[in-house]
């Protein structure tokens, strides 16, 4: 079923662009909000210690439905809700591809580092239906320019005839996000998104095809998925497929996550609540007692899986591809630093 455009943009002031708002029966319960965005690259702020300075975004909104997803409060921004709104109200800018291979051709285009994944899964549900990134990546080859991906979605599997040809002409950088093994539990944390397995033989797939793959283990929750033994198992798992270099980040809750997060945990394990109410006291992250705890905990773990040394992202002369080397990071995962959606904001739509 299909909703006229006009009505959903004076419900939704905060989108501009508004083509149409659509509902599929595939889709039960999303509206995908198909917008005519105005530019494609997001400028990374200047003071962000981030390897790369672009990021683009096809998606806003993400149906993985993570509850500790980081980028929940930039819904916000166009006048909807950081939880349920986030999961289920998806824009989608239709024009991204051609948009992109416009700006990529101008001459003061400088061929830096382009990042996806910084913001929403740009490999989300939704991409099997709207089919917007082979029309990136072939921009950003064609235009000489680096890029890196970084998703759970394996739909990118589609997509690696596309990848390995880009990965010949500039570098690429390919990671996947895992962040636990465990079945029933990701089931309900991570609800939209591909299983464990799914995902693992997504990195064995992105190896068969020739190409290096880093990967998340973002974010470790405390006494959930924390225990050396469920992070060797991972590991383990990882390694055996094909895994170029892992990278272990703990959970941070930012000011929209952190609600919606804390709700959840109050519904499905109440008797955490005080505790992590102690490691997140200070704030968005955990505590750093508990973030030595962690790396003391992670490192002979990478080291006895042979996944110690810097993950497989090729390196160009203006930075890697976006993901962090190998080990325990100390603080949040690159894309927890971006300003880039409130840049988005006010120039792409």
């Amino acid at each position: 079923m299909l909703t006229d455009g006009v009505g959903e943009a004076a419900a939704l002031p905060g989108l501009r662009g508004l083509l149409r708002s659509v509902r599929t029966p595939e889709f039960a319960g999303t509206v995908f909000h198909e917008v005519e965005a105005k530019s494609a690259l997001n400028r990374v702020p200047g003071s962000s210690p981030m390897p790369f300075r672009w990021t683009v975004n096809p998606y806003r909104g993400c149906s993985h439905a993570c509850v500790y997803c980081f980028a929940r409060n930039t819904h916000t921004y166009l006048d909807l809700d950081a939880g349920a709104d986030f999961d289920s109200q998806i824009v989608v800018k239709v024009n991204v591809g051609r948009v992109l291979a416009r700006e990529l051709a101008r001459p003061r285009w400088a061929r830096e580092p382009v990042a996806m994944g910084t913001n929403t899964d740009p490999y989300q549900r939704a991409e099997g239906r709207y089919r917007l990134m082979p029309e990136v990546i072939r921009a950003l080859a064609a235009s000489g320019t680096p890029f890196s991906i970084l998703t759970k979605g394996t739909v990118l599997g589609r997509d690696l005839p596309d990848l390995a040809a880009a990965a010949r002409e500039v570098p690429v950088g390919l990671g996947v996000s895992l962040a636990l093994a465990d079945r029933a539990l990701q089931s309900r944390l991570e609800p939209g998104t591909p299983s464990p397995p799914a995902r693992l033989d997504l990195v064995k797939r992105i190896t068969d095809a020739g190409l290096d793959c880093g990967v998340m283990v973002a974010p470790v929750l405390p006494l959930l998925t924390d225990s050396a033994e469920a992070l060797d198992a991972l590991l383990e798992r990882l390694r055996a497929a094909g895994a170029s270099g892992v990278s272990v980040l703990a959970l941070h809750l930012r000011p929209g996550t952190r609600e919606w997060f804390m709700g959840w945990l109050a519904r499905e394990y109440p008797a955490l609540v005080p505790a992590y109410e102690r490691l997140y006291r200070r704030g968005a992250y955990v505590d750093p007692d508990y973030r030595r705890a962690l790396a003391e905990r992670v490192r002979p773990l990478l080291r006895r899986h042979g996944l110690d040394r810097t993950s497989g992202v090729q390196r160009t002369s203006t930075g890697t591809g976006g993901f962090p080397a190998s080990g325990v990071a100390d603080q949040a995962p690159p894309a927890e630093h971006l300003a880039a959606p409130v840049v988005e904001q006010l120039t792409l739509l």
